[in-house]
């Protein structure tokens, strides 16, 4: 039986969004860690960064169980008119997953629950699973907020951000002519 794709609703707010992009115990360090990077680029050590970008000057620095926490691979595309965002999401169902625009920051929300139990005669067997994960990335300038869309498909989110008509039109390629 096919999975039918499940269109998600993509909140646009204008009040400022949290920074916090973990949770769990490693958020407070998260946090000093991102307050330092934001130092350094306002210096210029981070000008070299691509828009979306989460390489870190701290990246593994600080190493982490996986078991707190999910962490969702996620790509970013860029194409003639728009960029897209694919999170790989599997076995998340889609009332679990929020997409939220808010001051040009694009947050991606999720968490995943699993219990199980069974009794017999003879014992009992109680487990649960739990996973939350919390992704933001900040948007490059030319990206129309009002259009953007989001569609859940076979455990996969993607994210369709439009560029605006005036960012689409200032790509050029300029031609090199040889002496």
């Amino acid at each position: 039986m096919a999975e039918a794709a499940t269109k998600l609703p993509v909140r646009s707010e204008q009040h400022p969004a949290a920074e916090t992009s973990s949770t769990g115990a490693w958020a407070p360090v998260d946090r000093l860690l991102h307050e330092v990077e934001r130092l350094f680029e306002r210096f210029g050590a981070g000008a070299v960064q691509l828009p979306f970008s989460r390489t870190s000057l701290f990246h593994g620095a600080w190493p982490r169980d996986v078991s707190w926490g999910l962490n969702p691979a996620i790509d970013v595309t860029e194409r003639d008119k728009n960029y897209k965002v694919t999170a790989e999401l599997p076995g998340i169902d889609p009332s679990d997953i929020e997409v939220k625009l808010s001051n040009g920051v694009l947050t991606i929300k999720g968490e995943k629950k699993d219990e199980n139990e069974r009794r017999e005669a003879d014992y009992h067997l109680s487990e649960r699973h739990y996973g939350a994960f919390l992704r933001s990335f900040q948007l490059p300038d030319g990206v129309d907020a009002d259009k953007v869309e989001a569609l859940f498909e076979k455990g996969v989110l993607t994210i369709k951000l439009p560029k605006t008509a005036d960012s689409q039109k200032s790509n050029r390629k300029i031609a090199i002519k040889a002496a």
